[in-house]
């Protein structure tokens, strides 16, 4: 299972949807949008950005429940 969360520095619900998905066994690819100018003007006001199996499942903020559900059915 591929997991993206696109992010940037000094976020914090970026910092908690990161440790929210390492526990429940994902290793998402961490990518700073400040570092892309095309992903800084798609994601600058929604970080985090959660994509799970190339399908974008959450913005802002990651709905544990619903995380577990797409885990549980293969996202």
């Amino acid at each position: 299972m591929t997991c993206i969360l696109y992010t940037r520095q000094g976020c914090c619900l970026c910092d908690d949807a990161e440790v929210l998905l390492r526990r429940h066994g994902l290793s998402p690819q961490l990518i700073d949008i400040d570092e892309d100018e095309a992903l800084r003007g798609q994601f600058n006001e929604c970080v985090p950005v959660v994509v799970i199996n190339g399908k974008e499942r959450f913005r802002g903020r990651v709905n544990e429940v619903l995380l577990k559900r797409i885990l549980h059915h293969g996202g």
